[in-house]
């Protein structure tokens, strides 16, 4: 007897659960405590390295998937790490090592950037997404696939 069972492909309209954390258990994004995420597979909901986890998952699947950060959002460019001058930085504000802070871009919008080292004059900041070199646990619930 044929499985028919729908399965994730390239232009499926998903609907579905997820969750992200990291090696150490800390979450960093899930819909399990809300609405089911519903997206069509490339139309940029999803990071591309995500989309291609979830090919061929049937309706119904219940996995938990690992998967390297640059996997999912794409290969740290060393392109992307930037000294900027402390100047930069809101006089009250402190930077560390390991704070994730949202900055401006010139076109206006939002990007995060991971705080790598801090000196008297300059910080350096990683642009790459923050996620990028981390060790991600990937939980999925395919409620259905069109």
């Amino acid at each position: 007897m044929p499985d028919d069972t729908p399965r994730i492909g390239p232009q499926s309209r998903v609907t579905l659960h997820l969750s992200l954390t990291l090696e150490d258990g800390t979450e960093v994004l899930s819909t399990f405590d809300a609405e089911p995420l519903s997206f069509t597979m490339g139309d940029g909901t999803l990071a591309p390295g995500l989309e291609e986890m979830l090919l061929d998952l049937p309706a119904g699947a219940d996995t938990r998937l690992l998967a390297e950060g640059a996997a999912v959002f794409g290969a740290p460019d060393p392109e992307l790490v930037h000294e900027l001058p402390v100047t930069d930085l809101p006089a009250d504000f402190t930077a560390e090592p390991g704070q994730v802070i949202a900055f401006a871009t010139p076109g206006g919008q939002e990007t995060p950037g991971t705080v790598l080292a801090v000196t008297d004059q300059h910080v350096r900041v990683d642009f790459n997404h923050p996620l990028a070199r981390r060790g991600l646990h990937a939980h999925v619930q395919v409620r259905s696939v069109g």
